[in-house]
């Protein structure tokens, strides 16, 4: 098949989760066969950090505005077997309008921020999608899972709603033999609504173990958190330095958005890299972590800072990195990258299977 994604990024990570997916879902797609086409907007803050700017595995081409879109991609939208626009795509709504009126193939929404886009739509903010859209793209693609998909289907009059979770890469993620640097590590964007969590989980059990080693990475952190002196940062981590960077720690953070607890089902990418590391995860809890990773046996779940503490300072070696592995063979039988390209793929392919017979009934 020959597929067009309209995404945020896939050349630059910087303070951009979508790329990490991006990247993982299109390599792989090329992998099974298949080619893709890229299209991004070009803005100035991504376009200052580009730390892949032309991926091998697919066509990345750049354009500058609506009508930059419009002239130079329309023959590639109308004639490709599938569009998929992805969420937070600028000015998505009119994209996702052309993109819909130009299109003959499949049509999708890739929605890696399911919960954030439904309270959006809730607030009358349709920043990057509207709600008279979701009826008219044949699939929804939902980073969440659980009831959010038959809420998509019913209040939205989405024709399929279907999860697509993100994923890793194994030949990126995967254990190594490294010194631990730190006995606690998260890496994230900063968030307001995650901070909280970042906070009782991790700052305030550093602030109480002085002589325990905390790191937290990610860009966009205020000046004004006054992190102690025990909690190391790094400002950004790309991509090909988190497996480095979750090998260091003894235990990873997981945290989730506020959102995205409300939803559950709603897993992080970064909570399959660092399962994929072998790294044990202390997370916060939500609906449907559990149909992820076994509680106990294959992730850690703290709501407290004192529970943080005692798995820190009372869990042997040898439960940690039983823990951690199991955690990595549950990913590697589930969640790499070759799975969600595998299942986007049979997705695609039966929706245009049950769209032939009316097409040649029409022709008739």
């Amino acid at each position: 098949m020959h597929i067009v994604i309209l995404g945020l990024s896939i050349t630059s990570s910087w303070g951009n989760g979508h790329a990490t997916t991006f990247r993982g879902l299109v390599r792989e797609l090329a992998a099974q066969g298949h080619r893709v086409t890229f299209l991004e907007r070009d803005v100035p803050w991504y376009a200052a950090h580009r730390d892949l700017p032309q991926p091998p595995y697919c066509r990345t081409e750049l354009y500058a505005d609506l009508a930059d879109l419009r002239a130079r991609f329309a023959g590639e939208v109308a004639s490709a077997d599938a569009t998929i626009v992805g969420s937070y795509v600028p000015e998505g709504v009119a994209v996702g309008e052309w993109v819909q009126e130009t299109a003959r193939g499949i049509v999708g929404f890739y929605d890696i921020d399911t919960p954030v886009t439904l309270a959006k739509l809730a607030e009358g903010d349709h920043e990057y999608l509207h709600p008279s859209l979701i009826a008219g793209y044949d699939v929804y693609l939902s980073f969440t899972g659980g009831p959010t998909l038959e809420r998509l289907e019913r209040e939205f009059g989405s024709p399929c709603a279907r999860a697509l979770h993100c994923a890793f890469d194994p030949d990126l993620y995967h254990p190594e033999a490294v010194e631990a640097a730190w006995d606690l590590g998260y890496l994230g964007t900063y968030s307001d609504d995650r901070q909280p969590r970042v906070d009782s989980l991790l700052v305030q059990p550093a602030r109480r173990w002085p002589e325990g080693r905390f790191v937290v990475g990610g860009p966009m952190y205020p000046d004004t958190i006054a992190w102690p002196g025990n909690v190391e940062r790094r400002d950004h981590v790309p991509p090909d330095a988190h497996r480095r960077f979750y090998n260091q720690q003894r235990f990873t953070l997981n945290v989730t958005r506020d959102d995205m607890i409300r939803a559950g089902w709603s897993p992080s990418v970064r909570l399959f890299e660092a399962a994929a590391c072998g790294v044990p995860i202390i997370s916060d809890a939500w609906e449907g972590i559990d149909s992820l990773f076994r509680p106990g046996d294959e992730i850690l779940l703290a709501e407290r800072p004192d529970e943080v503490l005692a798995i820190l300072q009372g869990m042997d070696d040898a439960q940690r990195r039983a823990i951690g592995l199991r955690a990595r063979e549950r990913v590697m039988a589930e969640h790499t990258a070759a799975h969600r390209a595998a299942q986007l793929v049979a997705l695609l392919e039966a929706l245009a299977t049950a769209r032939r017979p009316s097409a040649v009934a029409e022709g008739a």
